[in-house]
C-alpha cells in the first residue's frame, strides 16, 4: 500500500506534444495508419492525454506510437496483455511499484537511443586526466620557487580547465538529464521478473558516477578542478554507444509496460468492450469516453457507407467523433467504449475541422480542396474508412455538392465513407454507394433510423437566436420561393 501510495503521490512532468511524439517519428514508417489532421478532428490530443494519466514519458510515447501506428499482430498481444493484468491485480500492484520511479523521468531518450548514433568520444580525451595534474604541479612548484614564468604556466593551465568546462558545460547538463531518465528506466529494468534484469542493473552502475561526487562540495570541486563531469559525459556516452542495441529493447519493453498498465488502470474505472473483429461495423451503447454525461447509440455500418442528415445542433459532430475515436481504439488498442463492438481493422482519416490558413495564404475552400485531395491520395494507397463533416462549404451551393458527389462517391468506391451533411441532396446523387440515415434526439438520446431528414430548423434556430420577427418572417418568405422555384426546376 505505501508503493501505491508514493505512487499516486507523483506529479507528472509535462511533457509537450512534440517530445511525446518523437519516439513514433524515430520508428514508425512514414505510412501510418493515423495523419495529423484526423488525430486533431478526432480529439485524440484530448483523448491521449486523458488516457495517459499517471503515465511516464515511456509509456505516454508508447501510447501515442500504437494510436498512430500499431499492427494487427501489436493489437491482438496488447489486448491479451492487459486483459491479464485487469485479472491479476496483485501482479499489476507489483509490476506498478516496480515502474513508478519512470514517471520521475523529465526528459525524453528516444531520440537519443533511436536517432543517430552517439559519436565516439574524441582521441584528446585522455589529456584531460593529466591536465589538472599539471596544474596542480605547476601551482606547487610556482608557489615553492617564486618563480614569474611557472605562475604564468599555472594560470595558463587553469584558464584551458575552465574553458573547457565552459565549452562542454551546456552539453554536460543536458546529458546529465538524459542520463537520469536511462537510468531510471536501467532501475525499473532491473526491477521487473526479466531474464535480463541483471544486466540492466549492471549497466545502470556502469552510468552512475562515483559515490564521492554526490558528497556535498567535493562534487563542484572535483568537476572543476578535475573536469570528472567532462570526462563522465564522455565515458558515459561510449558506454550507451557501445550498449544502444541492449538500451533500445529495455526502452520498448519498459515502454510497452508502462502502456500496458496505463491501458489497464483507465478500463477498471471505464465502461468498455473488447471488439471482435469483422468486415463491418457494429457498435452497441457505444459512448464518446471525454464526455461525462454522453449518451449512449447504436451505430452499425455494411460494406456500404452511410449518408447522414440531421437538424443544426443535434449532435452529428459527436455522433461522427464518437463512432470515428471508437474506431482509432478498437484498431490501435482492441477496445471500444460500448456494450459490444465489431470493427474491422482499418485506418480512419477524417475531415472535420478545416480552417482558413491566410499566413500561408490558403483560403478556406482551398484548405477544404487539400484535404479532399489528401484523402482521396489515401484512399489509394489502402481501404480505409473516412469520416467526413460538411465537405465543401467554402463555395456556392451547386458547385459544392457537385464537388462533393464527385469526391464522396470516389472515396466510397475504394473505402468506406461516414459523412454528415446539410445537403440533403447528397443523399440521392449517392444512392448507390451510401446508405441514408438520419439522426434524432429521443429522450436525451441520440437515435439513427433510415431515411433522410424531412423537417429542417434553420430558420427556426433564428427565433431561438432572438432574431427580429421581421428577419424571420422574411426568411420564411424566401425560404418558400426558393423550394418552389426548385420544385419547379
Amino acid at each position: 500500500m505505501a508503493i501505491v501510495a508514493t505512487w499516486l503521490s507523483m506529479n507528472d512532468y509535462p511533457f509537450v506534444p512534440s517530445d511525446v511524439a518523437l519516439y513514433r517519428r524515430m520508428v514508425s514508417s512514414a505510412d501510418c495508419v493515423m495523419d495529423e489532421q484526423t488525430w486533431n478532428d478526432l480529439l485524440l490530443p484530448a483523448y491521449s492525454a486523458e488516457l495517459a494519466r499517471e503515465t511516464s514519458i515511456f509509456g505516454q510515447q508508447e501510447l501515442h506510437r500504437r494510436l498512430y501506428a500499431a499492427s494487427a499482430g501489436e493489437v491482438s498481444a496488447s489486448a491479451g496483455r492487459v486483459r491479464g493484468l485487469m485479472v491479476d491485480d496483485a501482479e499489476r500492484q507489483q509490476l506498478q511499484g516496480a515502474a513508478a520511479d519512470l514517471r520521475r523521468a523529465d526528459c525524453d531518450i528516444s531520440g537519443t537511443l533511436f536517432g543517430p548514433a552517439l559519436p565516439s568520444s574524441p582521441r584528446w580525451l585522455p589529456v584531460l586526466g593529466w591536465l589538472p595534474i599539471a596544474f596542480l604541479l605547476s601551482a606547487g612548484a610556482a608557489l615553492g620557487m617564486g618563480w614569474l614564468p611557472l605562475w604564468m604556466v599555472a594560470l595558463a593551465l587553469w584558464l584551458v580547465l575552465i574553458a573547457i568546462q565552459v565549452r562542454y558545460h551546456e552539453r554536460v547538463q543536458e546529458w546529465g538529464r538524459i542520463l537520469d531518465s536511462t537510468q531510471l528506466m536501467l532501475r525499473a529494468h532491473s526491477l521487473l521478473p526479466w531474464d535480463d534484469a541483471a544486466q540492466a542493473g549492471k549497466l545502470n552502475r556502469r552510468l552512475s558516477r562515483s559515490l564521492m561526487a554526490g558528497m556535498p562540495g567535493v562534487s563542484e570541486y572535483s568537476d572543476w578542478l578535475f573536469l570528472q563531469n567532462v570526462r563522465h559525459y564522455f565515458r558515459s556516452r561510449d558506454v550507451m554507444r557501445e550498449n544502444i542495441g541492449f538500451l533500445r529493447a529495455s526502452f520498448e519493453r519498459v515502454a510497452t509496460l508502462d502502456a500496458d498498465l496505463a491501458l489497464a488502470r483507465h478500463l477498471s474505472r471505464t465502461a468498455h468492450c473488447w471488439a471482435e473483429q469483422g468486415d463491418v461495423v457494429e457498435m452497441a451503447q457505444v459512448v464518446h469516453p471525454l464526455l461525462a454525461d454522453a449518451s449512449s447509440l447504436d451505430f452499425g455500418m455494411a460494406q456500404q457507407g452511410i449518408f447522414i442528415s440531421g437538424q443544426n445542433g443535434v449532435g452529428k459532430s459527436t455522433l461522427l467523433r464518437t463512432v470515428g475515436l471508437n474506431l482509432v481504439t478498437a484498431r490501435a488498442f482492441g477496445f471500444c467504449y460500448a456494450a459490444r463492438a465489431v470493427t474491422p481493422l482499418l485506418p480512419v482519416y477524417s475531415s472535420m475541422q478545416n480552417e482558413d490558413a491566410l499566413g500561408a495564404g490558403e483560403s478556406f475552400y482551398m484548405a477544404e480542396l487539400r484535404r479532399g485531395q489528401e484523402l482521396l491520395a489515401l484512399s489509394a494507397q489502402r481501404p480505409a474508412i473516412f469520416i467526413i463533416d460538411e465537405i465543401f462549404r467554402g463555395t456556392n451551393y451547386l458547385e459544392s455538392v457537385s464537388a462533393a458527389a464527385a469526391v464522396l462517391h470516389t472515396l466510397a468506391v475504394q473505402g468506406r465513407v461516414v459523412v454528415a451533411s446539410h445537403h440533403l441532396v447528397l443523399a440521392s446523387l449517392l444512392s448507390d454507394c451510401l446508405q441514408p440515415w438520419c439522426v434524432r434526439r429521443e429522450d436525451g438520446r441520440l437515435q439513427l433510423q433510415t431515411g433522410v431528414l424531412q423537417a429542417t430548423n434553420g430558420i427556426a434556430m433564428l427565433t431561438e437566436r432572438g432574431f427580429d420577427p421581421a428577419i424571420i418572417e422574411k426568411a420564411g418568405h424566401i425560404h418558400a420561393r426558393l423550394m418552389a422555384h426548385a420544385a419547379q426546376v
